[in-house]
């Protein structure tokens, strides 16, 4: 799913907190803004047992 609202991409290093827009360039800095939506979550993930057992073996 796409969403509508974007971020700047450069937000953490040019602006205090995000800066969020319907277009596609920040209003603030002009830099680009990208899809401010996480990833679709798939319960048919291929890799999702591997990056799984990565996460468990970093903790240890």
């Amino acid at each position: 799913m796409k969403s509508d609202i974007h971020v700047c991409a450069v937000w953490e290093s040019e602006h205090d907190r995000p800066v969020y827009t319907l277009d596609d360039t920040c209003p603030e800095c002009g830099a680009e803004a990208v899809n401010s939506a996480p990833a679709p979550f798939s319960p048919e993930d291929s890799y999702g047992e591997y990056r799984r057992s990565l996460k468990r073996r970093s903790r240890e």
